[in-house]
């Protein structure tokens, strides 16, 4: 983090029926001098593992947030969405830390998605209750990432600040080749259409699972 060796890239969310580009999640990447890209997969564990994921979250932020400033001032009004840890969660003045940061680059808060995973939104701890709280009255888009690999309490969901759910990409990959991956995602898509929020499926590579997924009733597909 202090050589600057950490950077953005941002992976495009397309409404399903303008397939026009309408936000972007932003993926940190580290890129070593000498190991080439390192992949989260391995660092991201890590840093969480002992305690660092804090300052580099809080980098994620704040350079999200600043990419969306440009875009804005380019004219796109996109959305921009970073991934929160079960550890920033858990931080007091998360929301207002974000809040700064969103104000300091003119970005109002509905422009900012914070994407929590399944499991981590499924925590029933006071810290994690009392952001999601926050997050509600701050007015962020929120999003329950990799929905579908957790374990869920149709109660739970019911009580988070959630705008949309994202089917993780596990079910998105063997869609158009497997029965059982069709009919999850198909129940995820009508569950999101129930509770009212918006359904984003993860890893859209091929025309055919585009296809399959916009007569399903997705919103948004990424990938």
């Amino acid at each position: 983090l202090q050589l600057g060796q950490f950077e953005l890239y941002f992976q495009p969310k397309i409404d399903a029926q303008s397939l026009q580009v309408t936000a972007a999640e932003a993926l940190i990447r580290w890129h070593h001098p000498t190991c080439g890209f390192v992949s989260p997969v391995i660092f991201i564990p890590l840093a969480e593992k002992y305690g660092l994921i804090g300052p580099i979250g809080t980098w994620v932020i704040e350079e999200a947030s600043r990419q969306a400033h440009g875009w804005a001032e380019s004219g796109l009004r996109m959305r921009v969405a970073v991934n929160i840890s079960g550890y920033q969660m858990r931080q007091d003045n998360l929301v207002e830390f974000i809040q700064g940061v969103l104000n300091a680059h003119g970005l109002q808060p509905e422009r900012f998605t914070c994407e929590i995973t399944e499991t981590v939104a499924m925590e029933d701890t006071h810290a994690t209750l009392l952001t999601f709280e926050k997050m509600r009255h701050a007015g962020f888009h929120v999003s329950i990432d990799d929905f579908g690999t957790g374990y869920s309490s149709l109660a739970a969901l019911q009580r988070l600040p959630a705008a949309e759910l994202k089917i993780d990409q596990a079910f998105v990959k063997d869609l158009e080749h497997n029965e059982m991956s069709r009919s999850i995602v198909k129940s995820i898509v009508q569950l999101a259409k129930a509770c009212n929020l918006r359904i984003v499926a993860e890893g859209v590579e091929t025309t055919g699972q585009r296809d399959l997924l916009v007569a399903m009733g997705c919103d948004d597909l990424q990938g």
